[in-house]
């Protein structure tokens, strides 16, 4: 699969109790997409970290938005009244939706969860890949998503553009 290069349009139920849509999110001057998923111990390794860089951009209008495309026929911990008990006990700062058609995976190009999507004021995609570069925090010499958000911000391209993510395969349907 090839990644996108601009952020793909979407209506996805939200962990909070409502649909949401790319729409939703176009006062924002970045938009993060990552696919994730409520099991993957790498998820689990990041996602304070992701919901800390919500809390610290939130102020700069920075919106992260989750998002599990898992199949939860055969993995039913990634099942949507799964996601809603996972991120309360997680205590998630960003939007988490589920993407049960799996369309909205597809058309990223997602392989891993977690996959960071870090998309400009016009949606078009600055950076692509992991969140930094080590599941150990204490380890982490760099920052990939937060240098990304960073350079979205100001106009300019990331120092690192596309990192390989790291992480459990996306749980395609058959």
């Amino acid at each position: 699969m090839s990644v996108i290069e601009t952020a793909p349009a979407f209506d996805l139920p939200g962990v909070d109790g409502r649909n949401h849509t790319l729409d939703e999110y176009a006062g924002a001057p970045v938009l993060v997409l990552v696919q994730s998923c409520n099991h993957c111990p790498y998820v689990l390794a990041w996602e304070n970290r992701i919901s800390e860089l919500q809390r610290q951009y939130a102020e700069r209008g920075v919106r992260i938005v989750a998002i599990n495309s898992n199949d939860a026929e055969a993995y039913p911990v990634d099942s949507f009244e799964a996601m809603v008990e996972h991120a309360r006990e997680a205590a998630y700062a960003f939007d988490y939706l589920h993407d049960e058609s799996q369309a909205v995976a597809r058309v990223l190009g997602s392989e891993r969860t977690p996959e960071a999507f870090v998309f400009d004021a016009d949606r078009a995609l600055v950076y692509h890949g992991a969140v930094d570069d080590n599941r150990d925090e204490a380890d982490v010499t760099t920052h990939y998503l937060r240098d990304g958000i960073e350079a979205a911000l100001a106009g300019e391209a990331p120092p690192v553009a596309d990192t390989p993510p790291v992480g459990c395969t996306v749980k395609w349907r058959s």
